[in-house]
């Protein structure tokens, strides 16, 4: 139990291969999935790594010990089978360590429809029943069917979101050996779109950089290529593809507050009066905006499991994270990168303008980005930076400590998988949120000495 302990987070599993994560392991949570869940059929996808495979085989075969049917998808992003999910109406397991090194893998399981399966949802059930059955085997009596997911995909996310009719755009894509160097060319296949494609070999080695597009090092070639090259954007995916980042013309990276932005004001368009959901890190630009547009926005904790129940909860038409997640209620309440890109595309490429001046009106305020801090009393730091702040702005805690002054506000929370302390901060103008910023930071600094 402790060892599956550790690799079992609150969302997903993931873990060290083979030290943490191994196939033994694989094939009891498949056994134990199928057990908890009831599933007489379940999907399972893979991303690149080299470990995928024979993880998900394992897992395969313990999902058939119990008598339930395996559609393999092989090869996809987590959209794709949060899309294998929905359409086939089975419960899903992704293996995929997302942007982690290459010596990690894990993976992301869901109900039929997309469900998340969270540590509140099942996910415990099925670590403490995969514990026990650890070293088990039996022989696989379900059926095992491979099926070819990637064209279906793709034409569903194209009904979502008509590229058909923008004008002729160049995009430089860099999907970091991830995921999107399978899914992108399918998705834009036939569409007006010069593709300019970089690192679209699948390599879990990531030989290029690492596929994580929040670190601002993992940029510095898409914003190079797309300024070099004359693109009006560039798209930056994670490697299971389920996030994407946006740098416009310019080279200069946007906001994940202004992309959320201007998708929920297109999804306003087509909804009027419909909810929008976003986390309490993004852009207070983007309550500001979903109310300029007739919208409901509606304010919730970090974490896709949290936005996901949310959604579906209040029947959201949109959810964007800052951290470049974005949820759809016409994609099943659950996030895909590709989606979001195509909207922000499908901005672009409706009018002349450049995307600089497109996403403009939608990045109203000077944002920090997220900070970590390394810091092993969270607590005594947070009672500091509470001390501190008293009497200066309004508190709350729905998700670590938010501050709100007149024109500023920032966010303290704690990671829930490592030491850290995160630090978001927002202001009206540039000089107030680095006073802000620098005044936390000193602070968390003093309990790190």
């Amino acid at each position: 139990m402790g060892d599956l302990a550790k690799i079992f987070k609150a969302y997903d599993v993931r873990g060290v291969v083979p030290d943490e994560f191994d196939e033994q392991t694989a094939e009891a949570v498949g056994a134990a999935f199928v057990e908890v869940t009831g599933a007489e059929s379940v999907v399972v996808a893979h991303d690149m790594r080299e470990s995928s495979v024979p993880l998900a085989a394992a897992f395969v075969r313990g999902a058939r010990s119990r008598r339930a049917d395996v559609v393999h998808a092989g090869l996809g992003s987590t959209d794709l089978l949060y899309y294998a999910s929905g359409s086939l109406g089975l419960p899903g397991v992704m293996f995929t360590a997302s942007h982690n090194p290459a010596r990690y893998n894990g993976m992301k399981m869901c109900r039929s429809g997309a469900v998340p399966i969270g540590g509140d949802s099942g996910l415990t059930e099925i670590r403490d029943r995969a514990a026990e059955l650890v070293g088990m085997t039996a022989e696989p009596v379900g059926s095992l069917i491979e099926k070819d997911l990637l064209s279906g995909y793709a034409h569903h996310l194209r009904s979502l979101v008509d590229l058909s009719g923008i004008r002729p755009l160049k995009v430089v894509v860099d999907a970091g050996n991830g995921m999107g160097g399978h899914t992108v060319p399918a998705v834009f296949d036939g569409l007006p779109i010069e593709l300019v494609p970089l690192y679209f070999e699948l390599d879990g080695e990531f030989p290029n950089h690492e596929a994580n597009p929040i670190e601002p090092k993992n940029l510095v070639d898409l914003q190079r290529a797309v300024v070099e090259s004359g693109a009006d954007i560039g798209l930056a995916f994670d490697g299971d593809a389920d996030r994407c980042w946006v740098i416009d013309e310019r080279g200069e990276s946007v906001s994940p507050s202004a992309i959320t932005a201007l998708v929920a004001a297109r999804e306003l368009a087509k909804h009027p009066g419909a909810t929008i959901i976003h986390n309490l890190i993004t852009s207070h630009g983007v309550p500001e905006i979903v109310r300029e547009h007739g919208g409901v926005p509606v304010r919730t904790r970090v974490g896709h499991s949290f936005i996901k129940a949310e959604m579906a909860r209040r029947d959201a038409v949109f959810g964007g994270e800052h951290s470049a997640h974005y949820y759809f209620r016409d994609f099943w309440f659950a996030d895909s990168g590709m989606l979001a890109a195509m909207h922000v595309l499908a901005a672009l490429g409706e009018q002349e303008r450049a995307l600089s001046e497109t996403v403009g009106a939608y990045a109203r305020y000077h944002a920090s980005g997220e900070i970590n801090s390394a810091v092993a009393d969270q607590g005594e730091a947070l009672r500091r930076v509470r001390e501190a702040f008293a009497g200066r702005g309004d508190f709350d805690e729905l998700d670590g400590l938010t501050v709100t002054g007149p024109d500023w506000w920032f966010n303290l929370r704690a990671s829930n998988t490592e030491p850290l302390l995160r630090l978001n901060a927002e202001a009206a103008d540039q000089t107030k949120m680095s006073a802000i910023k620098d005044e936390v930071l000193a602070i968390v600094g003093k309990v790190t000495e």
